[in-house]
């Protein structure tokens, strides 16, 4: 099964359906299944992002069951969620569905024109909609029991779960 690495939190994100878009500099002719793997290096701009409110909340109504800790020096106010989430392993599966221009350019038309039921500021919040981008279009996002150990690679990489 061809496989695609995201950072932390974008790949629970997508794992738990609260993404349906992933943004990308470049596009692929691929359809089908895919594996979403969750990196194992997670930037510290990518931990900032777990904090932000539309991720935090996201996150914290998930399936995925992640405790609230709060920060003793941060007067309770300091949520540990990026501590939590897998990284260094395969956390869902998927069918990669489409993939379009964030814009519309000469006849082809743009994300949101070919998937207007995916344009919501939650999406917008979560993804790289700028010019020039590409938009994989993910659809039937099936979160696995339990994320599966596995060292990612960049582009599409073939993944097996055996």
């Amino acid at each position: 099964m061809k496989a695609l690495t995201l950072t932390q939190p974008w790949a629970s994100l997508v794992a738990i359906g609260a993404k349906r878009i992933e943004t990308r500099s470049w596009s692929t002719n691929f359809r089908g299944p895919l594996a979403i793997h969750a990196a194992k290096s997670f930037p510290k701009g990518a931990q900032d992002f777990t904090y932000d409110k539309v991720v935090r909340d996201c996150l914290l109504a998930s399936p995925m069951k992640l405790k609230v800790e709060r920060s003793f020096y941060s007067g309770g106010g300091i949520y540990r969620l990026d501590t939590q989430l897998p990284r260094g392993a395969v956390v869902a599966t998927c069918s990669l569905l489409d993939c379009v221009p964030t814009e519309a350019r000469r006849c082809l038309a743009g994300v949101f024109s070919d998937y207007p039921e995916l344009d919501t500021p939650q999406e917008q919040a979560f993804g790289d909609f700028s010019a020039g981008r590409w938009c994989w279009v993910l659809e039937d996002v099936k979160m696995l029991p339990k994320a599966i150990p596995a060292k990612g690679a960049l582009g599409l990489w073939e993944w097996s779960d055996a």
